[in-house]
């Protein structure tokens, strides 16, 4: 058989016993107890005895903790999140994104690579530009042959020089992917160079 829970005069009756001075706690009656067993008998949909606001009221001391206005702080998100239908998936909602094209691609994914001087040249940049840019041809360590801009004013590279590329266009040159590293190897830093000279594997010059 489940418990009956008591009524509400019951929990009434209750809580006035329980809030009553200290000299007026005598021992109930036989009349209060009987009345009292008669009215938990009662079977009412109230909530239990456990449920019953007897505990103390809430300060704000309780409250004005730090982690306990973290807790009752509201999360916010500007973006709601709502689950694609199944009319949205089939359409083709769900597109995943492109790859990004390497610019680079025969370094496959490497900083810089090593590679073998073939000849060097001079190519024209494309217009409005005008000028000379000077060229190399590479032979890369895994066998492919790419060309080379190299930076700066002046250059010692002959065939057969064996030289450090890195990834970079230049940007008025057709077909030149990468750049020659300057200080690296048989390629020797810009002589008369100034600002910049970590770029262009200078030295810095002794102070008189």
């Amino acid at each position: 058989m489940p418990p009956s829970t008591p009524s509400v005069g019951a929990i009434r009756l209750l809580r006035h016993f329980v809030t009553l001075p200290s000299h007026f706690s005598s021992p109930l009656s036989t009349s209060a107890k009987r009345t009292f067993s008669l009215l938990c008998r009662t079977p009412q949909t109230t909530p239990t005895l456990a449920a019953v606001t007897l505990r103390k009221p809430i300060s704000h001391q309780n409250i004005s903790g730090p982690s306990t206005l973290s807790s009752q702080a509201r999360k916010f998100s500007s973006t709601p999140r709502h689950n694609a239908t199944l009319n949205q998936v089939r359409r083709g909602c769900r597109k995943g994104k492109r790859v990004r094209k390497t610019t680079s691609p025969a370094l496959v994914g490497r900083p810089q690579m090593k590679g073998v001087c073939l000849k060097t040249g001079i190519t024209k940049p494309k217009k409005p530009n005008s000028g000379e840019r000077k060229t190399a041809r590479i032979r890369l360590t895994n066998g492919a042959v790419v060309t080379g801009y190299i930076p700066g004013e002046g250059h010692n590279i002959q065939q057969h020089s064996v030289v450090l590329i890195r990834g970079g266009r230049a940007q008025d040159c057709p077909g030149v992917r990468y750049h020659l590293v300057r200080g690296a190897f048989d390629l020797t830093g810009v002589g008369n160079r100034i600002t910049s000279r970590s770029k262009y594997g200078t030295k810095k010059p002794k102070s008189a």
